[in-house]
């Protein structure tokens, strides 16, 4: 058997999006993920399927397995063959102990590389709105760790050097030993109206900050009850933070939401939501998936000359759609004399990019209002084409008949189960890790119902913010036993995000 290899990687300090691309690449290639506490969880959908996932998680009061069994833990997986990615929250050779994991890795004669990356040290204070230095202010600054208690006799840290051999201080996993700390430097030299920000779960949306002084922070973060995980930032370029905040000031900061669309859909709303402050978790409660029968489908592709409209009521339908026609070795050239109607915007725009001009889009994103608008635009005769999901309502079609329009409803795609981690999220929901869920078909409602439990939903979201993206969507929430918080008054994704924001702005 070939030796494997260890590669201890950074995984940042909270927000997964500052993992580095070379990290993410040791995800996805690992046989065996090792990760800690401070790891965003979100890191782990990047691991492949059939990855051995191992938690060896340390905080203060409790650890999933001591330093020793965590070198060991990589030694043997690494001499079974397999490829380890060892996930450390921050930088692996900053406080993260990675250079005892590599010096054990080297006497077993097993290959390893770092991959470094970055450090709460700087992003946080960063996401604080704090820089670590200016030019105004200083030109320094020292990391520290905040685990050593500065009233031992034999402490390890030169505390007459940083007190005011630095700029800036940064102090590390400090906050049990914060009193010793702020009495240490103020003993050495350091003004006590140095200013002081504690700086709680940085870069996550949990992030709170408290700012005092040396004299005061220790009353300060006593009266608001602030504990680890916390970064400690001394200095005057604490007094920046005012002006220059800006992570907590976004208009959904603090929410974590969750995405229920499927995988290939969900980034766009993902986006959004991560480019207003909030902190998407991806939990796809529906998938598409091919037709269990392509002969309806095929039959009307080769003979969609002799169809007057094609109705396309997503994205997913246009995708499968033109798949179809690629294999029949057909393009747009034969939709030459077809018109087109399209249900939103985004279906509008996934034609639009296949070189195809749309006749029709409702003024509103729902059946009915294709219904309304195609009036006296379909006539008694017309052959009307609809390639949609298997699952869909059967209104549209009905009505167009009541026009006169002769319909062909043919299956292109089926919206299936999702294979989302249920029993995460139930975990979050549970911990009231969760502000908002958001809800973008009646399918993504059904279905989150069922990978939760229907018991389970009374309980678990009673305290959970309820988003959806129209009224037939909310109608099924209804019926699903939610309370629906926030409906969307443009059926799109855009004017869901809208609605969220407008809702936590009132």
């Amino acid at each position: 058997m070939s030796k494997g290899i260890v590669y201890l990687v950074g995984a940042g300090p909270g927000d997964p999006g500052l993992i580095t691309v070379k990290g993410l690449n040791c995800i996805r290639q690992a046989d065996v993920l090792v990760y800690d506490r401070l790891a965003s969880p979100r890191l782990l959908a990047y691991a492949r399927p059939d990855a051995e996932l191992i938690y060896v998680g340390k905080s203060p009061d409790r650890h999933a397995m001591v330093q020793d069994e965590i070198n060991q833990l990589l030694v043997d997986k690494a001499k079974e063959g397999k490829v380890v990615t060892r996930l450390k929250g921050g930088d692996p050779f900053v406080f993260g102990r990675g250079g005892e994991e590599a010096e054990l890795l080297v006497a077993n004669g097993l290959s390893f590389e770092v991959v470094p990356g970055i450090t709460s040290a700087i992003a946080v204070p960063a996401y604080a709105g704090i820089p670590v230095t200016h030019r105004g202010y200083t030109s320094t600054f020292a990391v520290v760790t905040g685990n050593e208690d500065p009233t031992k006799d034999d402490s390890s840290i030169a505390w007459d050097k940083i007190a005011t051999g630095a700029g800036t201080l940064i102090f590390l996993m400090g906050m049990g030993n914060l009193p010793g700390i702020c009495a240490r430097l103020m003993e050495f030299g350091r003004s006590p109206q140095t200013p002081v920000a504690l700086i709680r779960w940085g870069t996550r949306p949990e992030q709170r900050t408290l700012i005092g002084t040396l004299a005061d922070i220790h009353q300060k973060a006593t009266a608001a009850g602030f504990k680890n995980p916390a970064v400690i930032v001394v200095g005057e370029v604490v007094s920046l933070r005012e002006k220059l905040a800006w992570f907590e000031n976004r208009p959904l900061f603090g929410k974590r939401v969750i995405v229920t669309r499927s995988r290939e859909q969900a980034s766009v709303l993902s986006a959004a939501i991560e480019d207003l402050g909030g902190e998407p978790w991806e939990f796809p409660t529906i998938s598409i998936a091919p037709p269990e029968d392509f002969a309806p489908l095929d039959r009307a592709i080769n003979d969609v000359r002799s169809y007057r409209w094609v109705i396309f009521t997503s994205v997913n339908g246009v995708k499968m759609f033109f798949e179809r026609m690629r294999v029949h070795k057909k393009d747009i050239r034969d939709l030459s004399d077809v018109r087109l109607c399209a249900i939103g915007p985004r279906t509008r725009d996934e034609l639009e990019q296949r070189g195809l001009l749309v006749d029709y889009v409702p003024g509103e994103y729902r059946a009915e209002e294709i219904v309304a608008g195609l009036k006296g635009k379909v006539l008694p005769g017309d052959r009307v084409l609809l390639p949609r999901a298997d699952i869909a309502r059967k209104l549209l079609p009905e009505a167009l008949a009541e026009m006169g329009a002769m319909v062909e409803d043919v299956v292109a795609y089926r919206t299936v189960l999702g294979d989302g981690d249920a029993a995460a999220i139930r975990e979050a929901l549970a911990r009231e890790e969760i502000q908002v869920v958001t809800f973008t078909s009646s399918s993504t409602v059904r279905n989150f119902v069922k990978l939760i439990g229907e018991d389970n939903v009374p309980e678990l979201m009673s305290k959970v913010v309820v988003a959806s993206i129209g009224p037939i969507t909310s109608n099924t929430a209804r019926e699903l036993g939610l309370r629906v918080d926030i409906e969307a008054k443009e059926y799109t994704i855009n004017g869901l995000v809208q609605a969220i924001v407008d809702y936590f702005s009132s």
